[in-house]
């Protein structure tokens, strides 16, 4: 079993009680520490038989976080975060949200401090919480954009980014998601509708810039780009797929066989 003193040596963050300051400091920490990733879900979606087996829950997600760098998409990654707020002294609750005309397709966490409530989402991810202010619009910079937080009619925000081509981002349904249901809604991404589970996508926070990839993009190309006030500009390199597992292995820190496994998936390699 996975400790919370162990995710904390992982995060480098110092436990303390909870507040903003500490809220902030582990979630730059995981955008840091954690990828959002799709190859650990797809590489274990394409062994196992048995959809229900599939989940990878806190346990599972923080040990492969530590031993072979996974991460995961908004279902997981949100839920083994909440999971570590909670054992924190956080309150909060999980949310399932929509994207476009996408129903229920993207997950984030509300954490109360006090009377303020702060939007948290490492499965986008949000590089820090954004305040909720019912009635009013609110926004929050961080280090590479600035996100505003629209109130919508039935408890809803528009979340918005800059420094985006796009710049809606999803809309949050402000409405506590039962542990049991939210547990349902994992499960059920991992069928073959689920999401993430036919392109092997990365994206992390490494030495200041982020860093992604995204196998549906053709040509394949690995990306980065600076915060706010880097003189730098962004970066762009051609990647071919067979180049692909050993490249993002090295850079991200991340398992290679799971990579391997993840491309061999989407080249109709299956093992279940």
């Amino acid at each position: 079993m996975t400790t919370i003193n162990e995710i904390l040596r992982f995060l480098q963050v110092e436990q303390q009680p909870p507040s903003l300051a500490f809220l902030d400091g582990l979630v730059m920490a995981y955008t840091q520490c954690v990828p959002w990733e799709s190859a650990f879900r797809i590489a274990k979606w394409s062994a196992t038989p048995v959809t229900a087996d599939c989940p990878r829950w806190p346990d599972e997600f923080w040990r492969d976080a530590q031993v072979r760098g996974g991460g995961g998409t908004c279902f997981e990654s949100n839920y083994a975060f909440f999971d570590l707020l909670q054992k924190l002294g956080f309150d909060g609750y999980l949310t399932i949200n929509d994207m476009h005309e996408s129903r229920g397709c993207h997950t984030a966490i509300v954490i109360r401090l006090g009377d303020e409530r702060w939007l948290v989402d490492v499965g986008y991810p949000l590089y820090l919480p954004v305040p909720l202010l019912t009635g009013q619009t609110a926004q929050r910079q961080t280090p590479f954009h600035t996100y505003t937080a629209i109130p919508q009619p039935g408890n809803r925000y528009e979340i918005q980014r800059d420094r985006h081509p796009k710049a809606y981002t999803f809309t949050l349904i402000d409405r506590p998601i039962p542990d049991a249901a939210y547990r349902a809604a994992i499960t059920a991404d991992y069928e073959d509708d689920g999401h993430f589970l036919r392109e092997v996508i990365v994206h992390r926070v490494i030495d200041g810039r982020v860093w992604r990839f995204n196998s549906r993009t053709d040509p394949h190309l690995l990306e980065s780009f600076p915060a706010l006030g880097d003189p730098q500009s962004a970066t762009i390199e051609p990647l071919s797929i067979a180049d692909a597992p050993a490249r993002l292995a090295r850079l991200f820190r991340m398992d290679q066989a799971v990579l391997h496994r993840a491309f061999d998936s989407l080249a109709g390699v299956r093992s279940k």
